[in-house]
C-alpha cells in the first residue's frame, strides 16, 4: 500500500498491514441504503474494505435528508444506490462498489449474495428480516443487524461461528413480521446514524479478527437517557433447523435441478464404497446415529467450509432424517458447482420403517 489514507488505523497493532490487507479483499453487502446504510457505507468504505454491495430499489425523498447523510436535496427522485456509489466512489476511489437497484426478495436473494462473506441488515422490515437470516444460515455468513424506534436501537450479530440465529431471538409471528417500521413511527436522525457505527464496527472486527463481536448478545440503546443494556441469549436449534430449512426451499424455487435419489435398499451398499463421500447432515443431537467408517457428520451450518477443499466431481450422498433438509441442500450444492449429488430418499426413517 503505496498511500498514507490507512496509515493510522496500520499503526493499531491489532490490525497492522496484515490487517489492513484483509479488509482490502473483504466483501460486504450492505442491504438497505438508508438511516443505517449511509453511515454502514460510509465508514467501510473509510476503512478500505475492498468490495462493497449496496441493495435498495428506493429513490431518495424529501424526509430521508435529516438522517441520511449521503443524499442532498439536489439527489431527491434519484436512485440511492446510484448516488451512494456516486458519492463512496469519491470518498475513496480505492474500493470496489456493486450496485443492485432492486429490493431483496426471495427471487433474487442467492443471486445478490453470490460470494460475499457479511451481510449487513439495514433493513426497517421483520419479513426482510428473516429472508436475510435463512439465506446467510444456508450461505454460513454472519448477518451483522440493527434496528431502531423512536428513541430506541438495538445491535446484534446472527449466524456468526455457529452462533444464534435471528429466529432464536425472534421466533417468526405474523404480528412480529408485519410491526411498524420508522416510516410508520418517526426517529431522531442521530439515532439510525448511531447504530450505523456500530454496525460497520462489528464488520470490520468480523473481518479483522479482533475483539468480542456480538454473537448471542443484543445491545440496546436509549437516546433519551443514554442507557445502555446488553441481553444474552442462546441458540434455539429448532428454530435455526427452521431458518435453514427455509432458506433451503428459497433456493429450490429457483433452480430446475434434480438431485440423484438412492432408496433405502440401495444406501448401505453406497456407503461401503470408501470413494463415495457420505454425509449426516443432521444436528449434532438428533438420532440415531448410523455407525460407519464412511459417515461424516457435517451439520448443515458447517457443510459449505467442509466441501471448501472438496473435488466439485466428488460422489456425494447426503442424509437426514425424513429427507426434505438432504434434497435442499442437494439443490443448493449442484446450484455451487457439485455435479454428483444424490441424497437418501425419505431419509433415516425410511431405514427404520424396513427395519434395516
Amino acid at each position: 500500500m503505496q498511500n498514507k489514507r490507512y496509515d493510522k488505523q496500520i499503526q493499531l497493532t491489532e490490525i497492522g498491514i496484515s490487517g489492513q490487507e484483509k479488509l482490502t479483499k473483504a466483501k460486504v453487502l450492505v442491504i438497505g441504503a438508508g438511516g443505517l446504510g449511509c453511515p454502514v457505507l460510509q465508514n467501510l468504505a473509510a476503512a478500505g474494505v475492498g468490495c462493497i454491495g449496496i441493495v435498495d430499489g428506493d429513490v431518495v425523498e424529501e424526509t430521508n435528508l435529516h438522517r441520511q447523510f449521503l443524499y442532498t436535496s439536489n439527489d431527491i427522485g434519484e436512485k440511492k444506490v446510484a448516488v451512494a456509489k456516486a458519492v463512496i466512489s469519491k470518498q475513496n476511489p480505492e474500493v470496489s462498489i456493486e450496485v443492485f437497484t432492486k429490493h431483496f426478495t426471495s427471487q433474487n436473494a442467492f443471486e445478490i449474495v453470490s460470494d460475499y462473506q457479511i451481510i449487513v441488515d439495514c433493513t426497517d422490515d421483520n419479513a426482510t428480516r428473516y429472508l436475510i437470516n435463512d439465506i446467510t444460515l444456508v450461505k454460513n455468513i454472519p448477518m451483522v443487524y440493527a434496528s431502531i424506534h423512536e428513541f430506541e436501537g438495538q445491535l446484534s450479530v446472527f449466524n456468526y461461528q455457529n452462533g444464534p440465529t435471528y429466529r432464536c431471538l425472534f421466533p417468526e409471528s405474523e404480528d412480529f413480521k408485519k410491526s411498524v417500521n420508522c416510516n410508520d413511527s418517526g426517529v431522531l436522525g442521530v439515532l439510525p446514524n448511531l447504530l450505523g457505527v456500530m454496525q460497520a464496527n462489528e464488520v470490520l472486527k468480523i473481518i479483522l479478527g479482533i475483539g468480542e463481536v456480538l454473537s448471542g448478545k443484543l445491545f440496546l440503546y436509549n437516546g433519551l437517557n443514554n442507557q445502555m443494556q446488553t441481553i444474552h441469549f442462546s441458540v434455539n436449534e429448532v428454530e435455526k433447523d427452521k431458518g435453514i430449512q427455509n432458506g433451503l426451499a428459497v433456493l429450490q424455487k429457483i433452480l430446475d435441478i434434480v438431485v440423484g435419489v438412492i432408496a433405502s435398499e440401495d444406501f448401505f451398499v453406497e456407503v461401503t464404497k470408501e470413494e463415495n463421500l457420505v454425509i449426516d447432515i443432521r444436528e449434532t443431537y438428533e438420532e440415531p446415529k448410523l455407525e460407519f467408517k464412511n459417515i461424516i457428520q457435517v451439520p448443515l451450518a458447517q457443510l459449505d467450509d467442509f466441501l471448501k477443499n472438496i473435488n466439485s466431481n466428488q460422489k456425494i450422498i447426503l442424509f437426514c432424517q425424513e429427507g426434505n433438509r438432504s434434497k435442499l441442500t442437494g439443490d443448493y450444492l449442484i446450484k455451487n458447482g457439485f455435479a454428483n449429488v444424490h441424497h437418501l430418499s425419505n431419509g433415516i426413517a425410511s431405514l427404520l420403517k424396513k427395519n434395516i
